[in-house]
């Protein structure tokens, strides 16, 4: 298949994922679903390597049945979707798409192949009850409006304009491989979950797998620590080997990247600590001891954008508690601390020494700058959907199809350079409602307005990583936090 074909075919299916969060009818869901697929199968066909096509069926066929059994589950039981996308978010297995390494998450997308079965199931359903009764019906996890509320709306548009942004990319292969394998199916999954029926004890029990997870990843990574052995990162390995401390040793547990690692540390720490302070019996204790182990594997991952995210949740979760009396203290804090790291020399030398700002962030300020010339050079229509590096390359002047060089490390700077102005105000918009539904008479002191105000900092946190570590849309964690915000507030009100 040519690109101009697969660059439609992904307009197509964001256009079907726009459609299905914008409205909740079954006609127009079995449109989007529709759409959807077709998109998604002109990608897929776009990236697949030639030959090998009987494996491909094999896998085709056997995705089928799995997904099949997994729909059958989550119609019984919706709230396994939820749990499911927590037990697959960290399996990042790195393969070859059409001449290009990505980290993909294989397992988790079966599930969204399931999550696809159950909106067409629920639509089926829904026209069975119709012609028996003569009139039509809706899920009761699915009020009349739209899936996500009042978020549907920025989410869809900038959902749609990201698919119509790849028909001008300069590179259709790596937009390809962001639309098929991240933004088409999280779309899925963020409007399946948003149907969910709200249920406390299930909110509890994903608290609580993901803090015996993160716990879990957290002693493996001390591992790594203790015994100077590390899985899957070729890179990491080489960078250890090259450290200028004895100390200094990088650890990823079982994810593919240290500072993917951090950023699910950081989201299981929110909960942990939100447990701590707002429980009134063992279960503060318990979440205590959880955050120890769990920060204790956080420290090893040297994520410099974890931390930052972590600090910006503490002080998220002070002003909770403390309200406007916490303003000073943090100031002060904020102070102690500026003034306390410039009196260590080396770090007042990589700040203000002759390497500057540049050589203090690790060369991420320089990529950051560039960045920003991309956008500005294209603030329009930007370079299209996954054209970042090929439009950084050549600005900049670097050597190679895809340099590494290239890499972005800042959310906001790649929607804007791919997008251009309209896509990054999509995004503000996406942000500013999100947050406006997490925060808005969050009331701790319940459990709906727990979970409404856990889901709100956790996303905080991603965003916030985000702006030093761009792969905010490649987490389903993060899509999966747009769906579950709209869930807790419909139940609130």
């Amino acid at each position: 298949m040519s690109a101009g074909l697969a660059q439609v075919g992904g307009a197509i299916g964001a256009i079907g994922v726009a459609l299905m969060i914008l409205r909740a009818g079954r006609t127009e869901r079995v449109a989007g679903l529709v759409a959807w697929a077709l998109g998604s199968g002109m990608l897929a066909i776009y990236l697949a390597p030639a030959g090998h096509h009987r494996a491909y069926a094999a896998a085709a066929v056997f995705g089928a049945v799995a997904a099949a059994l997994l729909a059958w589950a989550y119609v019984r039981h919706p709230w396994l979707l939820a749990v499911s996308v927590l037990l697959c978010a960290p399996a990042r297995i790195p393969v070859s798409v059409g001449h290009t390494t990505a980290n993909l998450l294989l397992p988790l997308y079966l599930v969204v192949a399931a999550a696809a079965l159950v909106l067409a199931w629920k639509a089926f359903e829904e026209q069975s009850v119709e012609l028996i009764h003569g009139e039509p019906v809706l899920l009761p996890a699915s009020p009349e409006g739209p899936p996500l509320g009042v978020l549907s709306t920025p989410l869809a548009a900038f959902i749609a304009w990201t698919g119509v942004a790849f028909l001008w990319t300069v590179d259709p292969r790596q937009g390809a491989i962001y639309l098929l394998f991240f933004v088409l199916p999280f779309g899925v999954l963020a409007v399946t979950l948003a149907r969910l029926p709200w249920h406390l004890r299930w909110n509890v029990r994903l608290a609580k797998l993901i803090a015996l997870m993160a716990a879990l990843f957290g002693a493996i990574g001390l591992w790594e620590y203790a015994t100077r052995n590390v899985f899957w990162n070729p890179k990491v390995i080489v960078d250890n080997a090259y450290a200028p401390s004895s100390w200094f040793y990088r650890v990823n547990s079982v994810f593919y990247d240290p500072s993917i690692y951090g950023r699910f540390l950081v989201v299981a720490l929110t909960v942990t600590i939100a447990f701590t302070i707002f429980s009134r019996n063992r279960t503060s204790l318990v979440a205590a001891s959880a955050t120890g182990v769990i920060f204790a594997g956080l420290v090893p991952s040297f994520s410099q954008s974890s931390f930052v995210a972590l600090a910006v949740v503490i002080v998220g979760l002070l002003i909770v508690v403390w309200g406007r009396r916490a303003v000073a203290p943090l100031a002060v804090i904020a102070l102690v601390v500026a003034l306390g790291s410039m009196v260590v020399p080396s770090v007042r030398h990589k700040v203000v020494g002759t390497h500057g700002l540049s050589h203090a962030t690790g060369g991420r300020s320089k990529l950051v700058s560039n960045g920003l010339k991309v956008a500005f050079d294209r603030p329009v229509f930007g370079a299209g959907t996954g054209g970042f590096r090929r439009a950084y390359a050549e600005v900049t002047h670097l050597k190679g199809k895809e340099p590494k060089a290239a890499a972005s490390h800042d959310t906001p700077i790649t929607i804007a350079a791919e997008g251009g102005i309209p896509l990054l105000a999509l995004f503000a918009w996406v942000l500013v409602t999100v947050f406006g539904l997490a925060y808005r008479n969050a009331n701790p002191a319940t459990g709906v307005g727990r979970a409404q105000l856990v889901y709100g900092l956790a996303l905080l946190a991603m965003v916030t990583h985000s702006l030093f570590y761009d792969s905010l849309f490649e987490d389903p964690i993060f899509w999966s936090l747009l769906a579950l915000v709209p869930v807790a507030v419909k139940e609130r009100a």
